[in-house]
């Protein structure tokens, strides 16, 4: 099979069940928005992290797998078998959150982003993951999307915080606090 199909030179791609849509519809660009955060979230768990991290980023990772095939499919082509999220994929990521703050300090300000190059690493991942749930958010106006994609990816981008958050504890980095000019 070949890579190349020259189908989409056009500006159109298809969606699953075969609908041909231009590029730059809503729905792709918020299923290539969870493709980019993937990616991200891969380049954080090819760095020097603790196993339980990792393997935590590889379950974020296969379920954002299933999220972009959800976006993916054609709203209406009705009665196809995908994977599906349900809701201990959300419940999962709440409880390593919890798990990583019982060993935080309580935020008493915002946090500039930075300090190690895996902590920033965490902090870009959770800003693609904002941006993709506000286009998620735009396109749940137009067209029906399941609420768990958007619980979940709300979801993510705090578990994207908080790990960035541990990460600097783990890694002896600095947390720069904020302090505004005033």
């Amino acid at each position: 099979m070949k890579v190349y199909t020259k189908k989409g030179d056009k500006g159109t791609t298809q969606l699953i069940g075969g609908t041909r849509v231009q590029k730059n519809v809503l729905r792709i660009e918020a299923y290539g928005t969870i493709d980019e955060l993937n990616s991200y979230i891969g380049l954080i768990r090819d760095q020097n992290i603790d196993k339980q991290y990792k393997n935590a980023l590889i379950e974020i990772q296969d379920r954002l797998f299933t999220l972009g095939s959800i976006l993916a499919l054609d709203p209406n082509k009705k009665g196809m078998k995908l994977p599906e999220l349900i809701n201990e994929d959300t419940t999962f990521l709440e409880n390593e959150i919890d798990t990583m703050q019982d060993l935080l300090q309580p935020m008493t300000h915002f946090v500039l982003p930075g300090g190690h190059t895996t902590v920033s690493y965490a902090q870009i991942a959770r800003c693609v993951c904002r941006r993709a749930e506000r286009i998620i958010s735009e396109l749940s106006l137009s067209e029906k999307v399941d609420e768990i994609v958007l619980a979940y990816v709300n979801r993510l981008s705090d578990y994207l915080f908080v790990l960035g958050r541990k990460l600097s504890l783990d890694l002896n980095a600095e947390e720069q606090i904020w302090k505004p000019r005033m």
